[in-house]
């Protein structure tokens, strides 16, 4: 939607989103000492990967590595249920990386508004440690909703690697929650 505002004497057009809130949920097993992260294809990120597009805004996919699409993220979800936070946190964990843990394992790290320049939807970011004997399914999102998710492990060396990284693929709470979790819940050997 395009909003139009008057502040300071200006008067301005902005376009907006208006999009659900969300979840985010770092996790890390304790057994094997991983963080365990998704990766998904998001058609945003490969648009704005690409040099050129027709007139209608259309990409001939076959001349660009859809690799390019892929980011590295936390579990999340969108707050879409008559569920509490944590309950919507403990979903999602399950669905995408196929761990059940209890809402009270579920530990609130922060709540921030994202995508401020567009949208300004709040996301709450959850902590959650899990051990193999936690993982019931395989993960990989809800393929009835088009979810497509990769689950990645991480050692902690291979996460402070992506950190001193000249670009990474993933969302800005995303290096907030990992500079977290290094910061909090290290040292690390």
């Amino acid at each position: 939607m395009v909003v139009c505002f008057q502040r300071h004497g200006v008067r301005k057009k902005w376009d907006l989103l208006k999009i659900h809130d969300s979840v985010a949920i770092l996790i890390y097993n304790i057994t094997r000492k991983v963080v365990v992260l998704v990766k998904q294809f998001r058609p945003a990120v490969f648009y704005g990967a690409i040099p050129a597009c027709d007139s209608k805004g259309n990409i001939d996919i076959s001349k660009y590595d859809p690799k390019t699409g892929l980011t590295l993220e936390l579990c999340a979800g969108i707050v879409d249920k008559n569920k509490s936070l944590e309950e919507i946190a403990q979903d999602e964990v399950l669905e995408e990386c196929g761990y059940r843990v209890p809402v009270t394992n579920l530990q609130r790290v922060i709540q921030y508004r994202s995508s401020v320049g567009i949208s300004g939807d709040k996301q709450t970011v959850f902590y959650v440690e899990v051990t193999d004997d936690m993982r019931v399914s395989q993960g990989g999102g809800n393929i009835e909703e088009g979810e497509f998710i990769e689950v990645v492990e991480m050692t902690i060396p291979d996460v402070k690697k992506l950190l001193d990284g000249p670009e990474v693929l993933s969302p800005g709470g995303f290096l907030f929650a990992l500079t977290w979790f290094l910061h909090n819940k290290g040292p690390f050997e």
